[in-house]
């Protein structure tokens, strides 16, 4: 007992001895922060207004928005049929993306039927014989008149792919967005459009809204096979990831508040909204939008074909960059 008494006053004094002065009151760490600086500069993606930042934003939305396809979930938007003599040469003429002809058994050989023949022979397309009963089951009942045609599976982009290609295209991105434009032909024009003024996409809801069908494909003269199109599950998350990586969300309503012609920010990535000809923009899509913007008209049109404005606001657009850059 005496040892370990020894042993235990032997490290109280050794403690006491290495104090020297005995307990003082320290600064805390004030002195030490006083002289500390500001710190390494910010990497260029984490400063907000840099490019890099901007295509941070752009993978994390890419990655975090992407849905969970199940091997029961297409990625296309399912095979379409034109039925008919006349749709079925129209279609071949217009070079729509054809997986195959079908031709029912003993048909009638008329003019459009020959020129049938001619252009599947000329561009290499598969022609299949089968049975009347047969063609009216694939094309549920349509009125063929012995001819049909099966187009592909339409392979749509996904929205966060579209905004990251943009970001990196040369020149500033340009985006169309479409909401509750539910008539094929429209979406064609606008396809056609966005080509034609530089876009690099267009985005289209999953639900209300048209998609790549034959009339479409005709519509776009072509276009469709240069301009992807890509299709969200909810539109106005995909506004608001367009938002946070740096795009100017504007938004056409014919009461917006700006001219078409000034809107601010066209220099940099846009963004534009086009809603439906009768209901225009939902009430959730126009609060996701930074700005909507109007296209001037006479008080006797109570409103533009949704192809027709878009093509406006595309033109005003491109018109303002070319200011800009001269």
């Amino acid at each position: 007992m005496a040892g370990n008494s020894q042993r235990r006053g032997a490290v109280r004094h050794r403690g006491k001895g290495n104090s020297g002065k005995g307990n003082t009151a320290g600064s805390g760490g004030r002195a030490r922060k006083g002289l500390e600086g500001r710190g390494p500069t910010p990497k260029a993606e984490d400063r907000v207004y840099h490019k890099a930042h901007q295509a941070k934003v752009a993978a994390q939305a890419r990655e975090t928005a992407r849905p969970k396809r199940t091997p029961q979930q297409p990625r296309g938007g399912g095979a379409e049929w034109v039925a008919g003599r006349n749709p079925v040469v129209e279609a071949l003429r217009a070079g729509i993306p054809v997986v195959s002809v079908y031709v029912a058994e003993g048909i009638d050989r008329d003019d459009r039927v020959r020129e049938v023949f001619k252009l599947c022979a000329e561009k290499s397309i598969p022609m299949l014989q089968t049975t009347k009963q047969e063609l009216d089951r694939l094309t549920a009942g349509a009125t063929h008149q012995g001819l049909a045609v099966k187009l592909p599976d339409y392979e749509y982009a996904h929205p966060g792919d579209l905004m990251a290609d943009a970001l990196q295209a040369p020149g500033a991105p340009l985006v169309v967005a479409l909401d509750q434009v539910t008539d094929p032909r429209n979406l064609g024009a606008i396809i056609r459009s966005a080509a034609a003024f530089g876009a690099q996409g267009v985005v289209i809801p999953e639900r209300r809204s048209a998609g790549m069908t034959a009339a479409a494909w005709k519509t776009s003269a072509g276009a469709a096979a240069r301009i992807p199109v890509a299709r969200a599950t909810n539109l106005n998350r995909v506004l608001q990831d367009y938002a946070k990586a740096g795009f100017v969300v504007v938004g056409l309503a014919g009461e917006g508040d700006i001219d078409v012609a000034a809107i601010p920010g066209a220099d940099g990535p846009v963004l534009l909204v086009v809603g439906s000809e009768g209901e225009g923009l939902q009430r959730l899509v126009r609060e996701n939008c930074d700005v909507l913007a109007s296209i001037p008209i006479s008080s006797e049109v109570e409103s533009l074909n949704a192809g027709v404005a878009t093509s406006i606001a595309l033109y005003e657009i491109s018109r303002a960059r070319a200011v800009g850059r001269g």
